[in-house]
């Protein structure tokens, strides 16, 4: 009989150690999942563009050649709790009305940005990854999007400098037979 208990003492110890690593299993799991879902300091970075913006875009379609310049308005909010930053924009491009729609995250798990740009001048889809200088108060990405003419992928290279509050400048960079140009400035300012 002693054996008996005893051997049911030492199975009911097993099961309930297994049950508290399973416990701790869990929970190691939930925590990874709450700070993955939970925004943060780069959430709240993001958020302070939240609002109206005038926008100044100058653009080359080449290098050598003359600018076009266009003012346009940008609405940027949070969405999803303050997980993600929508902006969509508005303005004209070579004389025709233009409206595009950017998402932004940042990826908790992978420390980096990642956006999405679309709008109605094609109708594929810009994906871009990068990473933030606190330093510069500068967001650095590079992305990929559809040539229309070749139907090849264009590498790009995209800053975003956070100046003040209230004012912010975008440049783009195009990368053409191993060589870089600027393609594209927008100047932001908050109404």
């Amino acid at each position: 009989m002693f054996k008996s208990i005893f051997a049911l003492l030492t199975f009911s110890l097993l099961i309930f150690s297994a049950a508290l690593y399973a416990q701790d299993e869990v929970s190691a799991d939930q925590k990874a999942w709450m700070d993955y879902m939970t925004p943060g300091p780069m959430h709240e970075m993001m958020a302070g563009s939240v609002g109206e913006w005038k926008s100044k875009n100058t653009f080359w379609m080449d290098p050598a050649g003359e600018p076009m310049v266009s003012e346009g308005t940008v609405k940027f909010e949070m969405i999803m709790g303050g997980r993600y930053m929508k902006s969509t924009h508005a303005g004209t491009v070579m004389g025709m009305p233009f409206t595009g729609m950017m998402l932004q995250a940042y990826d908790n798990a992978t420390k980096e940005f990642i956006a999405v740009w679309i709008d109605n001048l094609g109708t594929g889809m810009s994906v871009s990854k990068g990473t933030y200088d606190e330093d510069t108060k500068t967001l650095n990405s590079t992305g990929t999007m559809i040539d229309p003419v070749s139907g090849k992928e264009l590498n790009y290279r995209q800053t975003v400098q956070l100046i003040d509050d209230n004012h912010q400048v975008v440049e783009m960079f195009m990368q053409e037979d191993g060589k870089e140009y600027k393609n594209m400035v927008v100047e932001l300012t908050k109404e």
